[in-house]
C-alpha cells in the first residue's frame, strides 16, 4: 500500500518559476539558470513513491536537493509544480489550516540540529507536539513517557537538553516524533551531527524501533553507508534530479551512469551482498518422514558427498554424515532419529556476506540458508561465497 507518492515535482526558488521551467526544458544547468536569472533550482521533475512500513533514503551530496525534496513532502517548502499525495490526499492542494491539521495527524519530523527547547525538560520537549494538538494533560504525559522509554531515556525525563549528550538530545527529538504516533516519519539528516560511534548507535536504535513499530520513513542522508544500512530503497539525487532509485544492491551493482558509479565505487560490496545472493541450491537432501540411513547414503553417493542435509516439512532438521549412516545401517537402525547432527550453522537469507566468512571457519558442512518462514532454501560454501562476491565486484566495475 502506497503512503506517499510524488509526481512531477519541481521546486524553483525565485519570483518567476515559469520562465525557469522553459530553461529547464531546454536542458540548461542549475548553475547557468542561477547565473542568468538569479533563481535557484531545488528539485526537478521528481517522481517516486514510499510504501507503508518502508524506509526510503533520499541521498546525495550537499546541494543535490535532498532536503528540499523532503520538505516539499509536508510543505515546509511549497513546491512550484507537481503533486505530493499522502494517504490518498493531495497535500499541495490543502489550505494552510487543512495542512496544519494534516501534519499533526500524519507527520512526525526529526531534524539534524535536534530543535529542542532549551528551557524545557525532556518530558516537556517530547510533549510539545501533543500540546499543540491540545491533548489532555494526563494522556499527553503517558504518551510522552511511552516514547521516552522506547528510545531508552527513562530516568532522564526531568533533565534539560544542556545536561544531555548529542546522542541523547537526538533521542529526545526522535521521542517527540514518536509521541505524536504519526504514521509517517520524515528524518532530515537526523544523525549527521553526531559522532561516528553515537551515530551508529542511533542507526541501530532506529532499526530496532522500526522492526517493532513499522512506521513509513522518508530519511535524508549524505552518507552512502547510512543509506545502505537503513534504507529498503535509496533515491540518489544530483543537482535537483533523481539520477537513480532502487535497492542498495541495484544501485551498487547496476549504477545508472558514471556519476552513480563514482559515487559508490569505494563501497565494500561484501557488506551489501547477502546470503541469498551467494547461496547454492542444495544438490540433494534427505526427507525425515520417508528416508532411512540406506536412502540417505544413496543420496550422498549421487552427489559424491559425505554428508546430507535432512528436511522435515521443508524445515531443516539437521545433518547426517555417511559414517553415521553406515553405522546405523549396520546396526539395523531404520530411521534417522538417532544420527541427525545439529552442529551445522544456519543464517537468514538477508545475512550480509561479510559476516559469513567467520561462520565458515573450521566447519565441516556448508552454511544452511533459511528464508523468512524458516524454510531451508540453500547452502553456502566457501567457493560459492568467494565466487559470488567476485562476480558482483566485477559487475559493479
Amino acid at each position: 500500500m502506497e503512503k506517499i507518492r510524488v509526481e512531477n515535482l519541481y521546486k524553483i526558488f525565485g519570483p518567476d518559476p515559469e520562465n525557469v521551467m522553459e530553461m529547464i526544458s531546454r536542458g540548461e544547468t542549475k548553475d547557468r539558470i542561477m547565473e542568468q536569472t538569479g533563481h535557484g533550482v531545488g528539485v526537478v521533475d521528481a517522481n517516486f513513491h514510499v510504501n507503508q512500513g518502508e524506509t526510503v533514503v533520499i541521498m546525495g551530496l550537499s546541494g543535490s536537493g535532498k532536503s528540499t525534496l523532503i520538505r516539499c513532502v509536508n510543505r515546509l517548502i511549497d513546491p512550484s509544480f507537481g503533486k505530493v499525495i499522502v494517504n490518498g490526499k493531495d497535500v499541495t492542494a490543502l489550505s494552510r489550516e487543512e495542512l496544519r491539521q494534516f501534519r499533526q495527524e500524519h507527520f512526525g519530523m526529526v531534524f539534524q540540529n535536534f530543535a529542542l527547547f532549551p528551557h524545557r525538560t525532556v518530558i516537556t520537549n517530547v510533549e510539545f507536539g501533543l500540546e499543540v494538538k491540545q491533548m489532555e494533560k494526563e494522556q499527553r504525559f503517558k504518551a510522552a513517557m511511552s516514547a521516552i522509554e522506547q528510545v531508552g531515556l527513562k530516568g532522564w525525563e526531568n533533565s534539560y537538553p544542556a545536561q544531555l549528550s548529542g546522542g541523547m538530545q537526538q533521542r529526545v527529538g526522535l521521542a517527540r516524533a514518536l509521541a505524536l504516533d504519526a504514521d509517517i516519519m520524515l528524518m532530515d539528516e537526523a544523525f549527521s551531527a553526531l559522532d561516528p560511534l553515537i551515530r551508529r548507535d542511533m542507526q541501530d536504535e532506529l532499526l530496532s524501533l522500526q522492526e517493532k513499530l513499522k512506521k513509513t520513513i522518508l530519511f535524508v542522508s549524505h552518507d552512502l553507508d547510512e543509506a545502505i544500512k537503513l534504507g529498503d530503497r535509496i533515491i540518489l539525487m544530483k543537482d535537483g534530479i533523481i539520477v537513480q532509485e532502487g535497492t542498495a544492491e541495484d544501485i551498487l551493482t547496476n549504477p545508472a551512469n558514471d556519476y552513480v558509479a563514482r559515487f559508490v565505487e569505494d563501497v565494500d560490496m561484501s557488506k551489501i551482498i547477502t546470503a541469498e545472493n551467494v547461496m547454492l541450491k542444495p544438490l540433494e537432501v534427505s526427507f525425515y518422514e520417508t528416508d532411512g540411513p540406506k536412502t540417505a547414503m544413496r543420496r550422498m553417493a549421487s552427489t559424491g558427498s559425505d554428508y546430507i542435509f535432512v528436511k522435515k516439512d521443508w524445515k531443516l532438521s539437521g545433518v547426517v554424515t555417511i559414517d553415521d549412516a553406515a553405522k546405523a545401517r549396520k546396526a539395523g537402525d531404520m530411521n534417522l532419529d538417532n544420527i541427525i547432527r545439529q552442529d551445522h550453522v544456519t543464517v537468514s537469507t538477508d545475512k550480509p556476506a561479510n559476516e559469513l566468512f567467520e561462520l565458515m571457519t573450521d566447519k565441516p558442512y556448508p552454511i544452511a540458508v533459511l528464508d523468512p518462514e524458516n524454510k531451508f532454501v540453500g547452502v553456502i560454501t566457501k567457493t560459492s561465497l568467494l565466487t559470488g562476491l567476485a562476480e558482483t565486484n566485477q559487475g559493479a566495475q
